[in-house]
Order: C-alpha cells, then sequence, then structure tokens
C-alpha cells in the first residue's frame, strides 16, 4: 500500500474542511443541548455531512492519483490491477 502524502494546498484544502466540520459537529451538539429547533440542527447536520464528504473525497481523489503514479513506477508491482480497482472502488463506496 503506498501512504498517502498530502503537501502544500492540498493538505491546507483538507485540513480546513475538516476543521469546518469538526466546528459544525460541536455547533450541532450544543444546539442538540440546548433544545434548538429540529430544522436548524439537521440544516447544519448536513453541512458538516457535506464537509466531511467533500475532505473525503479530496484525499480519495489524492490517494487515487498516487496509486496510479505508483503502479506506473512499479511501486506497487505486488497489486494487479483487478485488486487495485477493488480497493479503490471500496473507498469511494466507503464515502457513498
Amino acid at each position: 500500500m503506498v501512504d498517502l502524502d498530502l503537501a502544500g494546498a492540498e493538505l491546507k484544502s483538507v485540513l480546513n474542511r475538516l476543521r469546518r466540520a469538526q466546528g459544525q459537529i460541536s455547533g450541532v451538539i450544543r444546539m442538540i443541548e440546548e433544545g434548538r429547533d429540529c430544522e436548524e440542527v439537521v440544516t447544519q447536520l448536513a453541512a458538516a455531512s457535506r464537509a466531511l464528504d467533500r475532505a473525503g473525497f479530496a484525499i480519495i481523489a489524492t490517494g487515487l492519483q498516487q496509486c496510479l503514479t505508483g503502479v506506473e513506477e512499479g511501486l506497487r508491482s505486488g497489486e494487479d490491477r483487478d485488486e487495485m480497482r477493488a480497493r479503490l472502488e471500496k473507498l469511494f463506496l466507503s464515502l457513498a
């Protein structure tokens, strides 16, 4: 397996999305504890979910790019294309 290497703008973008989601989840917890309106809670929860999804997709896209580069460079010679495809498909479906 090739380690995920997020650098520069990719890393900053993913971390910002995760921090945003973290803040939104904290907000949802606070809203529930305060007995806030259900619609407001669900709206905030949906925003947190989207932030997590976007961070996950960015990580997977970077990982896919690195995996393909690794295969081309012979770094993943022990895994054939079908195994790689199945593993990447599993990653995408984990976010579905």
